[in-house]
C-alpha cells in the first residue's frame, strides 16, 4: 500500500473533522466522495452544478464532483438507481420518470428522488448564423437542427413541440458546445436547446460570428401550451445576449436539485443551507442563479422535499406543503 496515499488521506480526515467539529454537523455518515449528475459541457447544467458542488466543499470539507450526462432525462433516473448521488432536473422529466414513464426505465416510477433547493428556469432557446436567414421556429422547417443531448430537456420537448407545429426537421443529438460549433462550421442549420440563461456555448458563437436568437412566438406557445401542465411562458431578455435588442418570448420549465431519499440529512441540510444562503456566490457562478431563490420553492408542485431540505426551509419561514415532505 502506498504510505504517501495512506498518509494524506488521513491528514485530509482529521483536517474536515477538525475543521467542522466546531459545526456541530456529524459527517460520520456522509459518502467519502459525492457525484453530482449534470448536462453537457458547455450547458448551463455542467457550470451551475460543478458551481454549487465547489461552493458545498468549501463550506463543509465534502468532496463533490461534476458528471457529463446527457441531462436531466439521465440526471433523475441515475439518482434514483443510486448512481449519482446529487443530480438537477427540469420539472417536465421529472414529472414523466416520477409516473414511471422515463425514456430510459419505462415502466419505473422514480419515487425515490427528493428535492433539494431550488435553481433556475430553462428556457427553449435556438440558435442560427444571421447569413441563414432562419430567425424563426417555422424557418426551422425542412433544416437540420441540433437538439442537444440525448435523454436532455431539449431532445424530450422539441421534437414533440416541432411536430404539434407542422415543422419537420432533421434532428441531431449532441453536446451543447459540439453543437454551437457545428452551426458555426454550417454542419447544421440551427441549434435548438433547454437551458438556463444565458446558454455558455450560444454566448460563445455569437462572439466569433453574426447570430440569430429566438424561441417560440406568443402565437406558437398559445397552440402548443395546453398540452403541456408542466410548460410555461417566459421571455430571455434582452441583457442575456449582445445579439438581442428586445426581451424573446419563450418557453420555460424549473430547475431543482434532486438527491435520494436515502441521503443522510445532516448532508442535504447543509447543501440546502450553502446554496439558499450564498446567492451572491451563486451568482458568479451562472448568472441563472439570480433565481436561486427559497421563495421558489413554490414552482415544485411534484417532487418531494427531502427532511434536510425541508429543515432548512422552515427555520427559515417557509412553509413545506404537507403533501411535499419526503
Amino acid at each position: 500500500m502506498n504510505f504517501y496515499k495512506v498518509a494524506t488521506a488521513a491528514l485530509c480526515a482529521t483536517f474536515a473533522s477538525t475543521s467542522f467539529a466546531q459545526d456541530n454537523v456529524n459527517q460520520q455518515d456522509w459518502p467519502q466522495s459525492l457525484s453530482i449528475a449534470t448536462g453537457s459541457q458547455g450547458a448551463t447544467y455542467y457550470i451551475y452544478g460543478s458551481g454549487w458542488g465547489n461552493l458545498v466543499g468549501e463550506k463543509t470539507g465534502a468532496s463533490f464532483g461534476a458528471e457529463v450526462t446527457g441531462g436531466p432525462v439521465q440526471n433523475v433516473t441515475l439518482v434514483q438507481m443510486g448512481e449519482s448521488d446529487f443530480g438537477m432536473v427540469t420539472t417536465g422529466p421529472a414529472y414523466q420518470a416520477w409516473n414511471g414513464n422515463s425514456q430510459l426505465a419505462p415502466g419505473v416510477e422514480h419515487t425515490d428522488v427528493r428535492a433539494v433547493f431550488p435553481m433556475y428556469q430553462t428556457a427553449l432557446q435556438v440558435i442560427a448564423l444571421e447569413g441563414s436567414g432562419i430567425d424563426s421556429i417555422e424557418d426551422l422547417d425542412g433544416k437540420t437542427v441540433g437538439i442537444g443531448p440525448a435523454g436532455g430537456t431539449g431532445d424530450l420537448y422539441f421534437p414533440q413541440l416541432f411536430d404539434q407545429l407542422d415543422i419537420s426537421v432533421e434532428a441531431q443529438n449532441g453536446g451543447a458546445a459540439d453543437q454551437a460549433g457545428q452551426v458555426q462550421d454550417g454542419l447544421i442549420d440551427a441549434f435548438a436547446f433547454a437551458s438556463g440563461i444565458p446558454v455558455s456555448a450560444f454566448s460563445q458563437l455569437e462572439a466569433q460570428a453574426d447570430v440569430n436568437i429566438f424561441s417560440f412566438s406568443e402565437e406558437e406557445m398559445s397552440r402548443v401550451l395546453g398540452d403541456y401542465p408542466e410548460l410555461s411562458q417566459s421571455a430571455i431578455p434582452a441583457s442575456a445576449y449582445s445579439s438581442l435588442d428586445e426581451a424573446v418570448p419563450a418557453i420555460s420549465l424549473w430547475n431543482f436539485a434532486i438527491t435520494h431519499k436515502d441521503m443522510p440529512e445532516s448532508l442535504v441540510y447543509e447543501v440546502t443551507k450553502t446554496v439558499m444562503e450564498n446567492q451572491e456566490r451563486m451568482q458568479q457562478v451562472h448568472g441563472s442563479a439570480k433565481e436561486t431563490l427559497p421563495q421558489n420553492l413554490e414552482h415544485n408542485a411534484l417532487i418531494p422535499w427531502h427532511p434536510g431540505a425541508v429543515r432548512w426551509f422552515e427555520e427559515n419561514g417557509y412553509d413545506v406543503p404537507e403533501d411535499l415532505r419526503g
